[in-house]
Order: C-alpha cells, then structure tokens, then sequence
C-alpha cells in the first residue's frame, strides 16, 4: 500500500541517519545494512520526526527551495516508498496526543 499525504513517516527502532566521515556523506544505518543518501534524501529525512505528515515535510521543502508542494510531494511520497519497501521507515496516521492524566 502506498503512503499518503497524511501519513506521518518515522525511522523505526535502530536506523538512524548520519554523517559518515569517512564517506563525506550521509547514510542511513540499519541493522547490518548501510544505504547512502544523496541530498534530496538527506534533506527529507531530516525533516522526519515522527510528528510531521508528509504533506507537512513537502510543504517545509516547498517553502526552503521555493518550489511547487504539488511538484515535489509526490517526489517525498515515492522515496519514503522505496525506504518503507527496505523496511528501514514506518508510517502511519497521525498519532493522537495522550489524553492527560487525571
């Protein structure tokens, strides 16, 4: 199934992006995997907290290069596609706030 707008992408337990120096390049690191990124996916991926919907990471990209949300959300949809089909991002929708405690 293919993310949507509203999904909110988030790096499961153990992977993480980092700089790696060696490469003088950004990686994504996965359990007994390494995927190196170019900059369209660093600048994504650093906007992915787990509280932003894709709709909302296009819309920051939009505003910092100047560019089309419509040109360039379905960009983001089709590379958080291609990490969720390594397994290496999860999605879904927008988490509820906890309801506070009495």
């Amino acid at each position: 199934m293919s993310l949507t707008p509203d999904d909110v992408p988030r790096l499961p337990r153990g992977v993480r992006m980092r700089f790696d120096s060696v490469r003088s390049a950004h990686v994504l690191l996965a359990p007994e995997r390494t995927f190196d990124l170019d900059q369209n996916a660093v600048a994504v991926l650093t906007l992915v907290d787990g509280t932003r919907s894709i709709r909302a990471i296009a819309d920051e990209l939009a505003r910092t290069y100047e560019a089309d949300r419509g040109v360039i959300e379905p960009d983001v949809i089709a590379m958080l596609n291609g990490l969720r089909e390594k397994r290496v991002l999860d999605a879904g929708p927008p988490q509820e706030a906890p309801a506070p405690r009495a």
